[in-house]
């Protein structure tokens, strides 16, 4: 059996937290800020949990996270 390789694309974008769960950062925090409110923009600096639907994807494409 060959290794298994990590998709470099989604291993830049997601963490794995203690629990193991997946840490991602959120959308729309790039440009036209000027029309978002302070507290959207304030909320969007947070990181978010992946959903647990793609959960089973996500450990495919990164086995050794």
């Amino acid at each position: 059996m060959p290794k298994m390789k990590t998709s470099r694309a989604a291993a830049k974008r997601f963490k794995v937290t203690g629990t193991g769960k997946l840490k991602r950062n959120k959308a729309y925090k790039r440009h036209i800020l000027t029309k978002k409110t302070t507290k959207n923009k304030r909320n969007l600096r947070k990181p978010a949990m992946m959903d647990k639907t793609n959960v089973k994807n996500m450990k495919k494409i990164l086995p050794y996270l």
